[in-house]
């Protein structure tokens, strides 16, 4: 994968590195989500680490390492044909640690997955997120991402 010079003032020396995730990644991957969203989730990210094993084929588990410490991950793939799509990469999740997300942390993540879908023949990426969530939202426009063809919809179930 990629490898790009870290910001930092106190550690500019230092590289990020982007990798494919690896079950040893796990833990971290589980604490730096609960630490930026609050809510300890370890079977959800247990169950997404082993559905994207197979890293091949427009499908991807990322992560960020500064000396091996993980310090963000994105997860994405290649989706084709629902609601009439054509096949596009599809960002399911990213999370950056909040002491390093000024320091392009998830912009070289995101790079790194565009190139995997880019190598998966697909020439367009999408995601989605909570209308309230300015940060990732700000974040996704600055890398040019723009309101989509597609309205989601919801009913509570009772």
């Amino acid at each position: 994968m990629k490898e790009g010079a870290q910001a930092g003032v106190k550690s500019a020396a230092r590289k990020i590195v982007i990798r494919r995730a690896t079950v040893e990644d796990l833990p971290a991957i589980v604490r730096l989500d609960e630490k930026t969203t609050g809510k300890p989730k370890p079977q959800h990210w247990e169950q997404l680490l082993a559905h994207f094993s197979e890293q091949s084929g427009g499908r991807a588990f990322l992560v960020a390492a500064i000396d091996d410490r993980v310090i963000g991950f994105m997860t994405g793939e290649v989706r084709a044909f629902e609601f009439g799509s054509e096949p596009c990469g599809w960002v399911f999740a990213l999370t950056v640690d909040p002491q390093v997300r000024v320091q392009n942390v998830g912009t070289q993540l995101f790079e790194a997955l565009c190139e995997v879908f880019k190598e998966a023949g697909v020439d367009k990426v999408r995601t989605m997120l909570a209308r309230e969530n300015h940060l990732v939202l700000a974040f996704f426009r600055s890398l040019g991402m723009m309101a989509g063809p597609f309205i989601q919809l919801e009913r509570d179930l009772e």
